[in-house]
């Protein structure tokens, strides 16, 4: 989004009143929000310690138990099939152990037995074994009075529970010490706990395992007891975003916990976002700032003894942010009327002071970047600031007008129009290339040395400007080569014509100025024109950037532009080009070319000039392709004759010549049954 600078200037008058009537305001919004984040530190620190105190007694409790049950067995005090014994001390491990749920012991033959709380109104003992070849689970179930227990029934029923399914019993069988186990299934049916459970030797025999459960609603109770803040809560969360404990002061092993909690979403929320951020397994709190429904909670993660538990406390910002808010809203409440007041005070200001003249400058700055460098003003202001912006921007125009000869200025432009970034990087295109140079350059640059520059530059001008002339794009000069391009960046229909149009006005520019060498002869040039698809772009690297065009078709280019040099000719161009321009230019088929570096044979043709009017090419070229014609039946003899003809016709004709030389070498010694009338040129 763009702004004027009469916003801008209002905006920031504006801002600079809020910044300083609001600075105080934030500084104790930011104390008090730390503050906040403090105090929800604090509460946490003392949950935590509540916390880790809780379960390192529930643990400790079912160590105690299960330690003091298997002593009974090891010392054969307690037959792990003496029923009575059995259950009165597996009663007096519940009854002496708060946090325990369970006592459990399973056979390997599927027997299993265990007491079981209901909740603290009472107990029941269970059974499964086999009655009358049925799987039978038998539960007599007792009522607590006072310290004491009152049999109150006893019932048979069906049962699908298997001891030896549960991962508690298949690990604990085999392993040589106790440890701690996630459980759900119970005889029951489903209820989360953790289980303490081991193995059991007699006498060297393994009779079983032992195991002590804690299910995790004695935990949701214990949560509930806890105070967070005034309306924040504490939870026990698994690795998995699962739900361990939420507060729930009716839970107990009859009453599964709630899992409608209001602040439940919000701890999976921060367990979620914290992410790989925060371990679990690993030791260090993990503090986050959660919006919900429009809320915003301090919450901190802190892992628990247990692995993969993690305790997540919740606490509303409101609790210590509201007052802070609502002052806040007072405060920007007069501040939106001193804004209306200096708003407009600003902008009248701002239009006299700098809007008028910055649009000016900015003015400038459209020139500069539009390459249009020789409009480029200087204007004066009241404003120290502005005059001396205006003159930097003259004076960086100056130097980049300094840089317009080693830089085209028509491409800059086009490539700004059409949006092409500073940056690696190109499209395939239909486009046309033209390579040219001087004949015999290298020997008269030896024989000149530095006195070739002044006339390499005016060679280097008139081919320029014909070039420019006719929409094309100098890509570099190497040497006395100028390479250039059409089609790009800007798409061109007729590149073809533009070139071949551009190389007939470089050879009548030279020919017109009249350039020549050390010896006095006119400079001589060769050209070869090709088109089809190229590589256009910026390539390089991000350090140097050249806007060029690479591709098989640009090398075909420069293979004629040598190839000139074999043929006596002054242009060549490709097969495409022939195609593309059509009826509008005036050629010759020349030859059928092997070009060096690429398979197969191009054919060549000799541009000779633009068709006007429908003007007809010189007799002297139906001669030559009528001998090229016959020359390629392999009627030598009427090829040279052809040959012969146009030579005469035309006065001087090399390519004539050298077709007339190697029809008489054929003629003595005839070309093989796969010869294809290809000359192969042998040199790039």
């Amino acid at each position: 989004m763009r702004i004027g600078v009469r916003l801008a200037i209002s905006g920031l008058v504006l801002a600079s009143i809020v910044v300083t009537a609001a600075g105080a305001n934030v500084l104790w919004f930011r104390t008090a929000t730390a503050t906040s984040r403090m105090l929800a530190a604090t509460i946490n620190a003392q949950i935590v310690s509540a916390v880790a105190t809780q379960l390192t007694t529930i643990a400790a409790e079912a160590r105690s138990a299960h330690t003091a049950i298997r002593t009974l067995f090891l010392q054969n005090v307690l037959e792990t099939r003496e029923a009575d014994k059995r259950e009165f001390v597996f009663l007096s491990q519940l009854q002496s152990q708060p946090a325990i749920s369970w006592v459990a012991f399973g056979w390997p033959d599927d027997a299993f037995f265990a007491a079981h709380k209901l909740g603290d109104s009472g107990i029941e003992m269970m059974e499964i074994d086999l009655v009358e070849g049925k799987v039978k689970r038998r539960v007599d179930q007792y009522e607590t009075i006072m310290g004491d227990i009152q049999f109150e029934s006893r019932r048979f029923e069906d049962t699908a529970y298997s001891v030896l399914k549960q991962d508690w019993y298949r690990d604990g069988i085999k392993a040589e010490n106790p440890r701690w186990f996630n459980v759900t299934d119970h005889p029951i049916g489903p209820r989360p706990s953790i289980a303490f459970a081991g193995p059991i030797d007699v006498y060297a025999k393994r009779e079983g395992v032992l195991a002590v459960f804690i299910e995790y609603t004695r935990l949701a109770r214990f949560l509930s007891q806890l105070k967070v803040g005034k309306s924040g809560a504490a939870f026990i969360l698994d690795r998995d975003g699962s739900t361990i404990a939420a507060p729930d002061p009716e839970a107990d092993e009859i009453h599964p916990q709630r899992s409608d909690q209001p602040l439940l979403p919000v701890a999976h929320s921060a367990l979620k976002q914290a992410g790989s951020s925060y371990d679990s397994d690993g030791t260090a709190a993990h503090q986050i700032r959660l919006t919900v429904a429009g809320a915003d909670y301090e919450v901190i993660l802190t892992p628990l003894a247990f692995p993969g538990w993690t305790l997540a406390t919740v606490i509303p910002e409101a609790e210590f942010l509201g007052p802070v808010r609502a002052t806040i809203r007072q405060l920007l409440l007069g501040l939106a009327l001193l804004i209306v007041a200096a708003s407009l005070l600003s902008a009248w200001l701002a239009q006299r002071a700098v809007a008028a003249p910055l649009i000016k400058v900015t003015g400038e700055l459209g020139h500069v970047q539009r390459f249009e460098l020789d409009q480029v003003r200087r204007h004066s202001s009241r404003l120290t600031e502005l005059e001396t912006l205006s003159g930097a921007i003259a004076d960086m125009a100056g130097g980049l007008a300094a840089f317009r000869k080693y830089i085209p200025a028509d491409l800059v432009r086009n490539l700004l129009n059409e949006g092409v970034e500073p940056r690696p990087g190109g499209s395939i295109r239909p486009m046309t290339v033209m390579f040219a140079d001087i004949a015999g350059f290298t020997g008269l640059s030896e024989r000149l040395g530095d006195r070739i520059i002044p006339l390499l530059s005016s060679y280097l001008d008139l081919v320029s400007g014909q070039v420019n002339a006719h929409g094309g794009t100098i890509d570099k000069f190497i040497g006395d080569a100028v390479m250039a391009f059409w089609g790009a960046p800007a798409a061109t229909p007729d590149h073809a014509v533009k070139a071949c149009g551009a190389a007939l006005a470089c050879l009548r520019a030279v020919h017109e100025s009249g350039p020549v060498d050390d010896q006095g002869r006119p400079l001589k040039m060769r050209i070869g024109i090709n088109s089809g698809d190229m590589l256009v772009g910026n390539i390089g690297s991000e350090v140097r950037l050249n806007y060029t065009v690479i591709g098989d078709a640009v090398n075909i280019a420069s293979r004629l532009e040598g190839a000139s040099k074999e043929y006596g000719t002054e242009i060549i161009i490709g097969e495409e080009t022939r195609r593309q321009a059509g009826a509008r230019i005036q050629v010759r088929e020349l030859d059928r070319l092997t070009v060096y570096g690429r398979s197969g044979g191009l054919q060549i043709y000799e541009l000779l000039a633009m068709a006007e009017n429908g003007s007809a090419a010189p007799r002297w070229v139906g001669l030559y392709e009528a001998g090229l014609a016959s020359y390629r039946s392999r009627n030598f003899a009427a090829a040279m004759a052809c040959f012969e003809q146009a030579l005469t016709e035309r006065g001087d004709d090399p390519p004539s010549r050298i077709m007339i030389e190697r029809c008489r070498l054929f003629l003595k010694t005839p070309p093989g049954d796969d010869w294809e009338a290809t000359n192969a040129m042998q040199v790039k």
